[in-house]
């Protein structure tokens, strides 16, 4: 296979290129300093990404419009892993965290959140190549992945270089599943830290967490562990485990505070009232009502992997899955009084290629783009606990508002931390 040609960023301070050592990028911007651990702060800051392939544009545009605002308040330096403690993705959302926390060779943030939509855009299409005909391509798909993951290897290779998992700027948490051992396999940077065998290539953790079955294939590395014998790894797509990270994401926080993590000190194990958590979907396709109970009923293997161009068996898993985590979230603040502590922005109403994974013609991307560009006008939603429909929250405005005030609130414990740490701002 040829090398493969990325295109130069542009993060809001002059061309960017590759860095050949880390996989980073050089800039000429001033270097920013990160935001102290949250021993230094008030509350402890969480942004969690679903699962979702090319709908991958949606969190990006969403993102894109939150470092906006921040930029706004702290300078045109600023970037989102200045801001959270922890930034959990799953699948396609595992690769935006690879890209707001791996590190150019200034130690500074890969990506900006603005230039999430152009890789998608620029690199999708090679990613999901147009499938063949009918007949061709539906037997390929039952006989193998849809995609052969080449494409996808290189540039998540090319991107990221050596960087390994404990190099991350922030802590990530990025969720595989190990088919081999039949079990959830979590990468975080602090497991890293203290485990070197979980110190994996961030590129390894990046293909495997977006290896969803019967698109793209399985992936297989080794580490090693302290004493030199080798660890193997068996992965696919994070979606099989949790397809929407944020309580792996608290979790992971949680664990640390148990463990006595001085980056967490004084918070308790049980404080919940003291995370600020954002939650970006990828989209559904509920209102569609593609299938019923009867149709399904007349299903066999292969209805169930494949259906009027849908996947019903891994749409329902991975769409069950984070509705499930929605519901346990949303109860959990609104229990502790601390519900406008929780943005969960989600759109439920996709239809047609929207709705898909994999559909990376040029217009269902930029139509992609819309839906993010239109989910901020929209009314913050919460999850109705009998219905697991979401429903306007009369008492919170619209996405973009919610998102603004999260801004402010961002700056705000962030400046307070280096203050309190005696960095000059």
């Amino acid at each position: 296979m040829s090398p493969v040609h990325v295109p130069e960023h542009n993060s809001g301070s002059g061309s960017l290129t590759l860095n050949p050592v880390l996989g980073g990028v050089a800039s000429s911007s001033l270097l920013t300093p990160r935001s102290p651990p949250p021993s230094y702060g008030n509350i402890v800051t969480v942004l969690s990404i679903d699962g979702g392939g090319v709908r991958g544009i949606i969190p990006g545009t969403i993102l894109a419009f939150l470092e906006e605002k921040l930029q706004e308040i702290d300078g045109p330096e600023a970037r989102i892993a200045d801001y959270f403690d922890v930034i959990a993705g799953t699948s396609t959302g595992g690769l935006v965290t690879a890209m707001l926390t791996a590190p150019n060779k200034d130690g500074r943030p890969l990506f900006a959140a603005k230039d999430i939509n152009k890789f998608y855009l620029d690199h999708c299409p090679k990613i999901f190549p147009a499938a063949s005909s009918w007949p061709f391509g539906l037997w390929k798909t039952m006989t193998g992945p849809k995609y052969d993951g080449q494409y996808l290897h290189s540039i998540v290779k090319e991107l990221l270089g050596g960087t390994r998992v404990s190099q991350a700027l922030q802590n990530i948490v990025v969720p595989t599943f190990d088919i081999k051992l039949l079990q959830p396999t979590i990468f975080s940077k602090y497991d890293a830290q203290n485990d070197v065998s979980k110190d994996a290539l961030l590129s390894d953790v990046c293909i495997s967490t977006s290896a969803a079955p019967t698109y793209l294939p399985g992936h297989h590395f080794q580490t090693k562990h302290k004493d030199g014998t080798p660890r193997d790894f068996d992965l696919i797509d994070g979606g099989v485990a949790a397809n929407n990270p944020t309580m792996l994401a608290i979790t992971d926080v949680s664990k640390q505070i148990l463990l006595g993590n001085r980056d967490y000190f004084p918070i308790k194990p049980a404080d919940y009232g003291k995370f600020l958590v954002l939650s970006l979907g990828t989209g559904s396709a509920k209102v569609e009502g593609k299938f019923d109970a009867a149709a399904s009923s007349k299903w066999g293997v292969l209805g169930w992997l494949y259906n009027s161009g849908a996947t019903p068996l891994i749409d329902s898993f991975s769409q069950a899955s984070a509705d499930l985590v929605d519901i346990q979230a949303s109860v959990l603040f609104q229990a502790l009084r601390s519900e406008k502590r929780y943005l969960r922005i989600q759109d439920d109403e996709l239809k047609g290629d929207t709705s898909s994974v994999d559909v990376s013609t040029p217009d269902n991307l930029r139509r992609l783009v819309g839906v993010g560009e239109a989910l901020l006008k929209r009314s913050v939603c919460r999850v109705d606990v009998e219905t697991g429909k979401s429903v306007p929250d009369k008492n919170r405005g619209t996405n973009e508002e919610e998102l603004l005030n999260f801004a402010r609130l961002l700056s705000q414990e962030r400046k307070a931390r280096l203050q309190k740490k005696g960095i000059k701002q």
